[in-house]
């Protein structure tokens, strides 16, 4: 196996597994998991070949440290096009199709604007949509090319560019929770030092096949998938996103059929699977060769683990196959996880932990273990002074490695927040070591202040879930600070629903909730917002944005089925919305629902 750490760049690897492995499979792309027709495979002499194509093609128009902006679905035409970048020294920019939403697709020109892209490439069934998108955008100057083309220069006319560690090797752009996505930049050497970090956490050779539906512009799906595999010499199957959300099954029986030992998934997911797979679509299905799926990329809840180690140990799912895992972009990815144990959960006291302290109890809130940070620097350090923090007190979370990026493309303030001098990475997260494992508790922007105790609008959310059946599976809860409304903060709710609920029942639910908080929190809500599926805004990776909710709250925005909002804060909020002018008129109010004052 190659030496990673020791490697010239990620190119030369991959390059020679071309040379020395040409007929081994390295991916496998399945379109439809219960068709025999339904998938098509590549060799790694495929993928080189492919690859050379678009950097040949790349080369001859522009600069090596170019950027290129990598619109595709999950796919093979996808991992060509990186390689290709990674081939030609070029500066890979993935990220999502434009889609149909407006902050879909100004989400997705910020990206291309702050990264200054040279190219845009897709593929032929993309290609008109994407350039519909361009010039909307006013980006109609940049070359746009359909990668899958047959009249792409001949691969043999590419060269080998003098690539080191050093090298920018891509822009990973960070899924906006709390804010604009930046683009962290990610050298070489970072990634070969991080997807070594995962080759001997997880014991990956070149026999493991790895494999799942993460979208690939989103760190875990390319970084802690494709590049891994390809990286190690081993094989990744891809299924597109789309098709596990129609159908959760299909990434079971995707597992099963493909004889994938690692994947990966966001909390949720794993939910989503115990909420929808039906008994009858489990006949049959086989998951005793599934030895590691690691759980991240948003808070993650030991009874989700539990729910669904329980529902598939009858068709063979081992109790130490979920692993939860920390990481983030700014890290290349992984940081921490503890493969193939039992997750570790500390049940730690409540009251303490809404003050920061991290005191394990026999009853209060369980934390679930990350595992230990090996390849790391870790300091729990108090956010707003920089001092380390003690053992047992829960501070921000800073990281320092090989991993770790430097800082931001073109975004200084940025940077200069989030880098310390001292090389460390400043997360955001909240949490703590205990025994030498990591516990996360929160986002430090996210934690919510109410009359003197921290809260985590997780917690709240979860418990919501647990006792109101009708709430969907998304939901955002958050403060506001209005002085219209007085000098405290509002606590607000907003939350999806199933279905479609009778008016009567709506308003019912709505007490209920604010009476669920009251009960296991000791807090009032203000405000309760009740939205259709898919009203609360998630990241791509399916994060909750709760910055973003309380922006459209604040914006009259939530298009909300019912409100129940208190007459002080909907007051607040009409007289936030106004200018100067028209302050004498009577206040009203419209929730873009039913709405109920008091």
């Amino acid at each position: 196996m190659v030496d990673l750490p020791h490697a010239a760049s990620a190119a030369a690897v991959i390059s020679e597994h071309a040379r020395s492995t040409p007929e081994r499979t390295a991916l496998i792309f399945v379109d439809d998991v219960e068709r025999a027709d339904g998938a098509t495979q590549w060799s790694y002499a495929q993928l080189d070949a492919e690859a050379r194509r678009i950097g040949a093609w790349l080369r001859a128009r522009f600069p090596a440290g170019d950027r290129v902006l990598l619109l595709y679905p999950t796919g093979l035409d996808f991992a060509a096009a990186f390689v290709g970048c990674l081939y030609t020294g070029m500066v890979a920019v993935p990220a999502p199709l434009p889609g149909r939403y407006r902050h879909e697709r100004s989400r997705v020109r910020s990206i291309a604007e702050n990264a200054a892209v040279s190219a845009i490439l897709t593929d032929n069934d993309n290609l008109a949509a994407v350039a519909e998108w361009a010039e909307a955008e006013g980006l109609i100057g940049t070359p746009l090319l359909a990668t899958d083309s047959a009249d792409l220069a001949d691969p043999g006319v590419w060269t080998p560019e003098d690539l080191n560690h050093e090298t920018l090797a891509m822009l990973q752009y960070t899924s906006g929770a709390t804010g604009e996505p930046k683009g962290v930049m990610l050298s070489h050497g970072n990634i070969l030092h991080n997807v070594d970090s995962q080759r001997r956490s997880c014991a990956i050779t070149q026999e493991t096949r790895l494999g799942g539906w993460i979208p690939l512009y989103h760190d875990m799906g390319l970084l802690g998938q494709l590049l891994p595999a390809l990286l190690l010499g081993a094989s990744c199957v891809l299924m597109r996103p789309s098709a596990f959300l129609l159908r959760p099954h299909h990434w079971l029986w995707m597992i099963d059929k493909y004889d994938i030992e690692l994947s990966a998934a966001p909390d949720f997911a794993y939910e989503l699977c115990c909420a929808r797979i039906t008994d009858e679509q489990v006949i049959g299905l086989d998951l005793s060769r599934w030895r590691f799926s690691a759980d991240g990329s948003e808070p993650i809840s030991a009874a989700t683990m539990d729910m669904f180690a329980k529902r598939f140990a009858p068709v063979g799912l081992r109790d130490d196959v979920l692993c939860p895992c920390y990481g983030m972009a700014e890290s290349t990815v992984y940081v921490s996880g503890e493969p193939y144990r039992k997750a570790v959960v500390t049940t730690v006291d409540a009251d303490q932990l809404e003050q920061h302290r991290f005191v394990p109890a026999e009853s209060g809130a369980e934390l679930v273990s990350c595992g230990t940070p090996r390849d790391h620097d870790v300091l729990i350090a108090d956010a707003r002074t920089g001092k380390v923090l003690p053992p047992g007190v829960i501070g921000e979370i800073w990281l320092r490695g090989p991993s770790i990026s430097r800082s931001y493309w073109r975004n200084d303030a940025a940077t200069e927040r989030a880098f310390t001098p001292g090389g460390y990475l400043r997360t955001g997260d909240l949490g703590t070591l205990h025994d030498g494992e990591l516990y996360v508790t929160g986002r430090l922007d996210e934690v919510m202040t109410v009359r003197g105790r921290y809260l985590y609008p997780q917690d709240i959310e979860r418990k919501l879930r647990a006792w109101h059946p009708e709430l969907g599976s998304a939901g955002a809860v958050f403060t506001v600070s209005l002085a219209e409304a007085g000098s405290e903060d509002i606590l607000v709710v907003t939350h999806e629903i199933k279905g479609r609920q009778p008016e009567a029942r709506l308003r019912q639910l709505a007490v209920q909730i604010k009476q669920t908080v009251a009960r296991e929190f000791g807090v009032h809500v203000d405000g309760v917002a009740l939205l259709r599926r898919g009203g609360v805004r998630r990241t791509t990776s399916g994060k909750i944005q709760r910055t973003a909710m309380r922006r459209l709250f604040l914006d009259g925005e939530l298009n909300a089925v019912y409100v129940d909002y208190e007459l002080r804060v909907a007051n607040a909020l009409w007289l936030s919305r106004q200018g100067p002018a028209g302050r004498d008129e009577p206040a009203r109010f419209s929730g873009g629902g039913l709405a109920s004052l008091h």
